[in-house]
């Protein structure tokens, strides 16, 4: 149980509601803003607004999984409309020395205000046990875009994935399984042994422009510029691009759109496809972390 913790969700989406139902359930103590339109709210939990007043008794922040940007803006779907939330330097310098702060990617701005003020910071996209399930719903997301922007099948198709993380490696077992010819990239020989034995071809990312021309799909999970002019001067005008790697990217939207080749940016998948999923995953591992320091 979670019977004395006092926690404050700040803002987010659909996925934060599971977080927030499950936290108020343990008898956790459950403070939400940024949830004013919110007709119905877990039970436990009440509407705040954002002070210094509200931090100086948190035991846990919670933050959206995108944290929040350079300038401390948090992203609030179920504000009001005109509502701005940002966690300014004065509001974490009123939480408690003994407090955490979780959320799912930390931009540089949270990572310095947490260590400027002792906070313990905890990137939950950092952990296998969110980061492997999360996988499994961009997964599903990615091929639901690639159907509805495509007239061809994903059988037979000829699909790369790029970058053989926990996601790439999730995306491209599952396009084996719908009867695609999958590629994947990786950075190091010995990656496309392991990549072998799991029944993938795989090829060394610097090779890309190699592959490039024989893909229908490509699958990119790489947060850098891969996908370059050059690399999208070899490819088939009819080819997709579905990039799963955090804005902005690693393709060159600009040439991919003057060369007639469709390109789409898609981070947060889960979010978008499996809310509810996506809530759970990062709620379960929320609580495990939280019993565990209880």
């Amino acid at each position: 149980m979670l019977t004395g913790l006092r926690i404050v969700v700040l803002g987010g989406d659909a996925r934060q509601l599971e977080v927030i139902r499950r936290c108020a359930e343990l008898d956790a103590s459950v403070s939400i803003v940024g949830f004013d339109t919110l007709q119905q709210i877990p039970d436990g939990a009440v509407k705040e607004e954002l002070s210094e007043h509200l931090l100086t008794s948190a035991d846990v922040v919670i933050l959206p999984v995108v944290g929040c940007d350079d300038e401390g803006y948090i992203q609030a779907k179920y504000a009001t409309e005109g509502t701005v939330l940002q966690l300014t330097p004065e509001l974490a310098g009123a939480l408690p020395v003994h407090s955490s702060v979780y959320t799912g990617i930390a931009k540089p701005y949270l990572k310095e205000l947490c260590s400027n003020h002792n906070l313990r910071l905890v990137e939950l996209l950092e952990r296998d046990d969110v980061a492997i399930h999360n996988s499994i719903p961009t997964a599903e997301g990615a091929i639901m875009i690639a159907i509805q922007n495509t007239d061809f099948t994903i059988h037979n198709s000829v699909a790369l994935v790029l970058g053989m993380g926990r996601t790439g490696f999730t995306m491209a077992k599952t396009l084996q399984g719908l009867g695609a010819d999958v590629r994947v990239s990786v950075r190091r020989e010995e990656d496309a042994a392991k990549a072998s034995v799991m029944g993938l071809k795989p090829f060394l990312t610097r090779d890309l422009a190699n592959y490039a021309g024989e893909a229908d799909l490509i699958f990119n999970t790489i947060p850098s510029m891969i996908i370059t002019a050059q690399i999208l001067s070899k490819m088939k005008p009819k080819s997709f691009i579905i990039d799963l790697a955090s804005a902005p990217g690693g393709t060159d939207f600009r040439y991919a759109e003057k060369r007639g080749i469709k390109a789409m940016l898609a981070p947060g998948l889960p979010g978008i496809v499996a809310p509810k999923t996506a809530g759970e995953i990062i709620a379960n591992s929320i609580v495990s972390l939280l019993l565990c320091d209880q």
